[in-house]
């Protein structure tokens, strides 16, 4: 039997993704985008940290759905600009910023940062919610990271965020030059959905 469970964002890069990693882990679920649900409202992030906000967003499309909804909250930390952008790497250069303008931005606040100071981490918290019988919440929460570091220049035509500008530790490829399936097995995403999807088993038996 399958289970239909809703991932929340209209991201339909995103919504493949993890049809791809819930399949490989083969598990029973069809994957509904929050576009089916033309009302869903905007879900504003106001939690302090990656875990937070994928919590608060899962649980209000469960709460909305009535179904297992999964959610992640995931950005760039640059070790030279303390941390940041982190949660605010969707709007780092505004609200309504483009994936283009916020990488721009993060290369103009990087331009002078010589080779070696120019580390960096993609980091992902990933969260599963369901709405019990009594109406409370309960979750599934799985995070990780990938360290490497910031080029000068893009590199790459795949993904999307701050992916042609990621060269990850050990490799010659940005996220943005991989396959699909290969940035899924090393990416802070990939590895964030793929050890949810393990214990979101238990909630399908």
């Amino acid at each position: 039997m399958t289970t239909q469970v809703v991932l929340a964002s209209r991201n339909p890069g995103k919504a493949e993704e993890l049809r791809r990693i819930l399949a490989d882990c083969g598990l029973p679920v069809e994957v509904l985008g929050a576009e089916v649900f033309a009302d869903l409202p905007d879900i504003p992030e106001t939690g302090a940290s990656f875990a937070e906000n994928s919590k608060i967003k899962a649980e209000a499309v469960a709460r909305h759905t009535g179904l297992i909804a999964i959610a992640d909250d995931s950005g760039l930390a640059v070790d030279a600009l303390n941390g940041m952008p982190g949660i605010l790497s969707a709007r780092w250069a505004g609200k309504a910023a483009s994936d283009q303008r916020n990488l721009d931005l993060v290369l103009e606040q990087v331009a002078d940062v010589s080779d070696d100071r120019r580390g960096a981490a993609f980091c992902c918290a990933a969260s599963a919610a369901r709405i019990g019988p009594a109406d409370n919440a309960s979750f599934l929460v799985s995070e990780a990271e990938i360290r490497g570091r910031l080029l000068r220049e893009r590199r790459g035509d795949h993904g999307f965020g701050y992916d042609p500008i990621f060269l990850p530790d050990g490799y010659d490829l940005t996220t943005a030059q991989m396959s699909s399936e290969a940035k899924d097995r090393i990416s802070h995403r990939g590895q964030a959905l793929s050890a949810l999807a393990i214990e979101l088993e238990s909630w399908l038996v």
